[in-house]
C-alpha cells in the first residue's frame, strides 16, 4: 500500500535498484575522491588488525566500526562538496562554511577512530 506521497513498499526489484544506486555512489567516490580512496586503503589495512586485536565481539565491532564510520562521513562530505560544486566555482561564504563543516565532520570521525583504538588497545600494552 502506498503512503501519502505515493511511495510503494520495498519489493525485491526496488531493493535491487537501490543497491545498484548505492554501488554507483561507491564507484563515483572511488573514481573522483582521493580522500575516499586513501581511507578505503586504510580500512583494508586496519580491518584485519581490528578482527585480530579485538578480544571480544564488541571490541572487534568498535575497532572496525570506527573505521567504517570514517568512510561513511567521507561519503557524506563528498556529497556535500559535489552539490556545492554543481552550483559553480564562485566563492560564497555559506558554501565555504558547508565545505569546512563537512571536512570537520571527517576530522571528528577520525578522532573517534583514533580514540576508540587507543582506549581499547593502549591499556593492554601499558
Amino acid at each position: 500500500m502506498a503512503d501519502e506521497y505515493g511511495h510503494l513498499p520495498r519489493r525485491p526489484g526496488r531493493i535491487f535498484k537501490a543497491t545498484l544506486w548505492s554501488l554507483q555512489g561507491l564507484r563515483a567516490a572511488w573514481l573522483h575522491e582521493s580522500s575516499f580512496r586513501l581511507e578505503a586503503y586504510l580500512l583494508l589495512a586496519l580491518a584485519p588488525l581490528a578482527l585480530w586485536l579485538g578480544e571480544s565481539g564488541a571490541e572487534r565491532a568498535l575497532l572496525l566500526g570506527s573505521c567504517l564510520l570514517v568512510l561513511l562521513v567521507e561519503l557524506l562530505n563528498s556529497a556535500i562538496e559535489t552539490v556545492i560544486e554543481r552550483f559553480g566555482p564562485e566563492r560564497h561564504e555559506l558554501a565555504g562554511r558547508a565545505k569546512d563543516m563537512g571536512s570537520a565532520a571527517v576530522f571528528v570521525a577520525m578522532l573517534n577512530a583514533g580514540a576508540t583504538w587507543a582506549l581499547i588497545l593502549l591499556p593492554r600494552w601499558l
